[in-house]
């Protein structure tokens, strides 16, 4: 692990004009001021490629293609990981999801024993942060707030963390400019209490 390393994985198809966009650079400029190497990733404009193929589902981890054994690899040298994406019918986009099915695999980040599961990824802090334009009573009581139930319940119950949190920011579609400057000065204040400064 390296020490002070925290990886952010961005999920908007144009991240460099999104709010989600704006999301991820306050983290990355936080994270610096704090002392820690913030990894941004991009996905889209990445072209990350999110189908995971046969040959991949066939085969154990460390057989993975190259680009995908790097993956693994920033994950475990990062101290967290904070994921940024809107919602898309209830989930993250198809690009990040496939990021996880890659990445988080069979063998990496969890497995089976004769004495039941393990997690991997206990010593990670793991901040989400989530855009959408339901109303949030709507979200939580009508829909069962599954953003929520995929990150915290299905996701890192699975892979384990040191701590988990997740904040969605509603209704982005009827926000202006001063609740955006509010979730952004939110967002900063929410990565000083969740990172520590680095001495």
């Amino acid at each position: 692990m390296i020490k002070n390393q925290v990886l952010v994985v961005v999920g908007h198809p144009d991240a460099t004009k999104s709010f989600n966009g704006a999301i991820a650079n306050v983290v990355c400029a936080t994270l610096t001021e704090l002392g820690y190497v913030p990894k941004l990733r991009d996905l889209y404009a990445e072209g990350f490629n999110p189908v995971m193929p046969l040959s991949e589902t066939n085969s154990s981890y460390d057989e993975a293609p190259a680009a995908m054994l790097a993956e693994m690899e920033e994950v475990k040298n990062s101290v967290g990981l904070v994921f940024i994406h809107p919602n898309w019918w209830g989930g993250p986009p198809a690009i990040l999801k496939g990021w996880i099915d890659r990445v988080f695999r069979n063998g990496f980040a969890y497995g089976f024993t004769e004495n039941g599961p393990w997690s991997a990824l206990n010593d990670k802090i793991v901040q989400v942060f989530t855009t959408s334009n339901t109303p949030r009573d709507y979200e939580v009581d009508f829909y069962g707030d599954p953003l929520e139930n995929f990150w915290k319940t299905i996701v890192f119950s699975v892979v384990g963390s040191l701590s988990f949190e997740r904040r969605n920011f509603e209704q982005i579609i009827q926000s202006d400019e001063q609740m955006r400057k509010a979730w952004l000065e939110e967002t900063r204040a929410t990565i000083k209490r969740r990172f520590p400064a680095v001495s």
